[in-house]
C-alpha cells in the first residue's frame, strides 16, 4: 500500500491494564487523531487473549465516530466511505514487557554498552553480569537461573581480540541452562553481539542448548558503539519468541499490518523522530506507578533508561527509601510529622488507584514526583555517557577534569525541550503544577521549552511513524503535544533581590512583553503565542546560554503556562533553614498560581 493511500488509521496500545485505542483521519493535507477509546487488558484469566481487549477499545472508538470498523473480530480495510481503515498498528508493554538479562566483558565498557542496547530497544534489563562484577562464578549461575529472562544478550571484546572473558560468560550460561519466564517448551534466546573470533566457539557452547542468534558485535573497536543491528534482533526476537508465547498475541500478529513494537522502544523512536524533524536536544520522561523511563536525544545520540523501582504508587515506598523522607519534606510548604508522611505514602502503595483529596495529599504527591523524576534523570545521566575505555587526545586542563572519557552527553545548558507523560504530569489539575515539578525536578539553564503528552499518545505514533513519519508528526504536534511554554533560568548565584537578567519578548504578531528578574523569585508570564524573539540580557556573572553575562536572542514559544523566569539560581537550592524554606515556597507556588490559595 502506498503511503499516498492512508486516510484512516486505527493504533492501539496494550498497556499492562489498560488498552488504548486511537483513530487518526486525514483533514486535508494534515493527519490528525479524532476519537479514542481504552478497555481493560485482557491478559490474564478468564480471558488470556490479548485481542479481546484490542477488539472492546476499537469498539467504543466505533461508537464515538460512527464509523464501522470491525466486521465480527476482524478489522476492516482499506477504508471505503464511513467503513474501516486504511491499516491497524500496535504497541504493547502487557505481560510485564520485555524482561531481558545482558552480559559483557567488561562492566563499564561492554556491560554499558549491552545495558544501552537492550534499554534502547525497549526491554527491561534485569541485571547485567559481567567477568569483574565482583560475583563468584557459582553467584552468576545462580542468578541466571533466578531471574529466568524473556532473552540474553551476550558481547564482550573488541573484534579480533582476545576470546577468554566471553568464553567464560558463555560457559556460565551453558551451566545454567535457564528456563525462559514464558513457555517452557522453547529454548531461550540469546544474542551474541561480542568478538567476531569467538563466533565458533560460541556456537559450539551454546548452539545446542539456546535459541542463539549471532550479530555485529556491539563494540567492534573501542572507539566505537555499534548498538542498532543488535537492537533489531531484539525486536525480531521479541516478535518471533516471546510475543508467540503471550496469551492472544499470535492472532493480534496477523491482525496488524506493521511489527508490534515494544510501548518504550515506540515512545523512544517519536522521541527520536522529533527531535530529528527540529535538530533538538530532546529530554522525555513516563512517570508510572510503578516504573519511570526517560529518553533523551543529544547531539544526535538517543539513550533510555528505566527506573524500575521509581514510581507513583506500587513503587511510592521505594522512592521514599531511596531519596529520604527529609528531600521529600523540603517541597512541601506546611508542617507535618514524619511518621504521618510515611502512613500517607504508604497508604498510596497498598491503595494505587486512589488520587489525592486534599490539597495538602496533592502537594505531597507532587514532592514524591519531584523526588521520582529527579531520581531517575541522575540514573539517566549517569548511563547516557560517552564511550568509557577510549584514548581520547587530552589537553592539560583534560588531565584535570577526569570525566573526559565517560562523560554524560545529558548538559542541561543544550537541552532544547522537556516532554513529560504519566498521570502525575499529563493529569496535574494545573498545567502550572506539571511545569514546575518538571523545572524543579531537571532545573533546566538558559532557554528550555516545555509540554506534556496530552493522553501518552506517543507509543501509538512511534509504531505509526515506521509506516508514515508525516502523519505521525502531523498528530504529534496538533493533538498529543500540549506546549506548556519556555523557563527561563539563568546560570549562577547571587545574592537575594539583586537584578540578574533583563528580558524583552516578541510575539509573531508584535505583541511586546519586557521586564526584570531579581535574585530568588520565579517570575510567571501568561503568554501563548506559538512563536516569539527573546532578548536577554543577563547581569555579570549570569550565563543563558552565551557566556557570562552576554547578551541573548532566540526562539521561544508560549503555551498554556507562558513563560516561566527562574530567578532561583543554578545549581538551585532550597534554603537550609526551615521557616526560609517555607517562606520561599509558598511565595513560589503563589507566583506560579500553583494550588488553590
Amino acid at each position: 500500500m502506498s503511503k499516498k493511500d492512508l486516510e484512516i488509521i486505527i493504533a492501539t496500545d496494550c498497556g499492562s491494564t489498560t488498552t488504548k485505542a486511537i483513530l487518526i483521519e486525514k483533514k486535508g493535507d494534515t493527519y490528525r487523531q479524532t476519537f479514542r477509546g481504552e478497555a481493560p487488558t485482557t491478559v490474564e484469566a478468564p480471558f488470556e487473549d490479548v485481542t479481546k481487549g484490542v477488539l472492546n477499545s476499537i469498539t467504543e472508538v466505533e461508537e464515538l465516530s460512527g464509523r464501522k470498523l470491525l466486521d465480527g473480530e476482524k478489522i476492516i480495510t482499506p477504508n471505503s466511505g464511513n467503513t474501516g481503515a486504511d491499516i491497524y498498528v500496535s504497541t504493547s508493554s502487557a505481560g510485564g514487557g520485555l524482561q531481558m538479562m545482558v552480559a559483557g566483558a567488561v562492566k563499564a565498557m561492554t556491560g554499558e554498552s549491552a545495558q544501552r542496547c537492550a534499554l534502547g530497544a525497549g526491554a527491561i534489563v534485569m541485571d547485567v553480569l559481567a567477568s569483574n562484577d565482583g560475583r563468584a562464578d557459582h553467584e552468576k549461575i545462580e542468578r541466571i537461573r533466578q531471574l529466568r529472562p524473556d532473552m540474553m544478550l551476550l558481547s564482550g571484546g573488541t573484534d579480533g581480540g582476545t576470546v577468554t572473558h566471553v568464553v567464560e560468560l558463555a560457559q556460565f550460561l551453558k551451566a545454567a541452562d535457564p528456563k525462559p519466564r514464558l513457555g517452557a517448551s522453547y529454548k531461550l534466546p540469546v544474542i551474541y553481539a561480542g568478538n567476531n573470533k569467538a563466533h565458533e566457539k560460541i556456537k559450539e557452547i551454546l548452539g545446542d542448548r539456546t535459541a542463539l542468534i549471532i550479530t555485529e558485535n556491539l563494540r567492534p573497536t573501542l572507539e566505537r558503539e555499534n548498538l542498532m543491528p543488535a537492537r533489531h534482533k531484539i525486536h525480531d526476537i521479541f516478535l518471533e519468541h516471546v510475543m508467540q508465547q503471550a496469551p492472544g498475541y499470535p492472532r493480534l500478529m496477523k491482525m496488524v499490518g506493521a511489527p508490534i513494537m515494544p510501548t518504550p522502544a515506540a515512545v523512544g523512536t517519536m522521541t527520536e523522530k522529533f527531535a530529528k524533524a527540529n535538530n533538538f536536544n530532546v529530554l522525555a520522561v513516563d512517570i508510572g506507578g510503578a516504573t519511570t523511563d526517560v529518553f533523551s536525544v543529544f547531539s544526535e545520540v538517543f539513550n533510555r533508561t528505566v527506573s524500575a523501582n521509581l514510581g507513583m504508587s506500587y513503587s511510592i515506598s521505594n522512592v521514599m527509601a531511596e531519596t529520604g523522607l527529609a528531600n521529600i519534606l523540603r517541597w512541601l510548604p506546611f508542617d507535618i510529622e514524619e511518621q504521618d508522611l510515611r502512613n500517607r505514602l504508604k497508604n498510596k502503595m497498598i491503595r494505587p488507584t486512589t488520587i489525592p483529596q486534599t490539597v495538602e495529599d496533592l502537594q505531597i504527591e507532587h514532592a514524591v514526583a519531584r523526588e521520582a523524576l529527579r531520581l531517575a534523570f541522575d540514573q539517566h545521566k549517569a548511563l547516557a555517557v560517552g564511550l568509557k575505555g577510549v584514548q581520547q587526545e587530552r589537553s592539560i586542563s583534560d588531565a584535570f577534569d577526569q570525566t573526559a572519557s565517560g562523560a554524560s552527553l545529558i548538559n542541561v545548558m543544550h537541552l532544547d525541550y522537556v516532554i513529560g507523560s504519566g498521570g502525575i504530569l499529563a493529569h496535574s489539575p494545573r498545567r502550572t503544577q506539571s511545569m514546575l515539578m518538571m523545572i524543579d525536578a531537571y532545573q533546566p539553564e538558559g532557554v528550555t521549552r516545555m509540554a506534556v503528552d496530552s493522553i501518552f499518545m506517543m507509543p501509538h505514533l512511534g509504531v505509526l511513524a515506521q509506516i508514515s513519519e508525516k502523519a505521525a508528526l502531523d498528530v504529534f504536534y496538533h493533538d498529543c503535544l500540549v506546549r506548556l511554554g519556555t523557563c527561563l533560568a539563568p546560570k549562577g548565584l547571587g545574592k537575594e533581590g539583586q537584578l540578574i537578567l533583563e528580558w524583552e519578548v516578541t510575539g509573531s504578531d508584535g505583541r511586546k512583553q519586557a521586564g526584570e528578574l531579581r535574585f530568588g523569585d520565579i517570575l510567571h508570564v501568561p503568554f501563548d503565542a506559538p512563536k516569539a524573539k527573546l532578548v536577554a540580557r543577563p547581569a555579570k556573572g549570569f550565563d543563558m546560554g552565551a557566556g557570562p553575562g552576554n547578551k541573548l536572542e532566540a526562539e521561544i514559544e508560549g503555551g498554556v503556562v507562558g513563560l516561566v523566569l527562574d530567578g532561583r539560581g543554578r545549581p538551585f537550592n532550597l534554603a537550609k533553614d526551615h521557616g526560609k524554606r517555607r517562606n520561599d515556597l509558598n511565595k513560589w507556588y503563589k507566583s506560579m498560581g500553583m494550588y488553590p490559595v
